[in-house]
């Protein structure tokens, strides 16, 4: 039984999913901590309305780059799929359908961006509304963005574990690396579920450590790939029986 070797398709795809993964991390590191984290303030509905207002074009470079952050992980999960089909078909899908949901729920986050824009903004069909009650549902758009992101992060989660699965079978990648891949995105999948029906959970697993270790994984892969490529597989490939 020969070992399946690994073809052009999949070496060009290794490449583009190690810079996807580059491109969409910066790109989200850039929008949450240089945008948002500077001008959504928490429990303040009239300084967080008065910072948009004053810096509406950073936060509309804001938009664009979580609607870039998008389009960046529709190209990584292509490219995942390329690689991994060849291990498990049928996984590599489930994963790459997964990753779209997180997408998704990306985009829902977005629109609500637009939707707090628009009720800052005052809009003539909004002038029935006084200041502070728009005020107030403008940050409730943008507080609500906190749940999108938690419902897709389970399924982010839920990919990157089956595509961590799939990387261990394939030995593409180190196998420690992988099974760290594993293990660090199945605890993402358990802390975000349980976060949903234990709300304080948090305060016993920070919100910061329920992502990070995959986000440790997912920087890691993208510069073995970029810089190393895919290891020989160790996927056997029936041979046909002499008749």
């Amino acid at each position: 039984m020969p070992i399946n070797t690994i073809d052009g398709s999949q070496r060009k795809a290794a490449k583009v999913a190690g810079l996807a993964y580059l491109i969409t991390f910066a790109t989200v590191v850039y929008v949450n901590f240089g945008i948002h984290d500077r001008l959504i303030v928490g429990n303040n509905a009239a300084e967080t309305a008065r910072n948009i207002l004053a810096h509406e074009r950073l936060f509309r470079i804001g938009i664009a780059g979580d609607l870039i952050y998008c389009a960046g992980v529709v190209v990584l999960l292509t490219a995942l799929y390329v690689i991994l089909k060849p291990v498990n078909q049928g996984l590599a899908l489930l994963a790459a359908f997964w990753r779209l949901v997180w997408v998704l729920m990306w985009l829902v986050m977005t629109l609500n961006l637009f939707d707090a824009l628009r009720l800052l903004r005052g809009a003539d069909y909004l002038r029935a509304f006084e200041a502070e009650p728009s005020q107030a549902l403008a940050r409730l758009y943008l507080g609500t963005r906190f749940d999108y992101y938690y419902v897709g992060l389970l399924f982010g989660a839920l990919a990157s574990t089956v595509c961590g699965c799939l990387w261990f079978k394939s030995h593409y990648i180190p196998r420690a690396l992988a099974a760290f891949g594993v293990i660090s995105s199945a605890f993402c999948v358990a802390c975000t579920f349980v976060f949903y029906i234990f709300p304080d959970f948090d305060k016993i697993v920070n919100l910061w450590w329920f992502d990070t270790p995959m986000g440790v994984f997912d920087i890691a892969t993208s510069f073995w790939l970029l810089f190393k490529g895919l290891l020989p597989s160790g996927i056997a490939v029936p041979t046909k029986q002499a008749i």
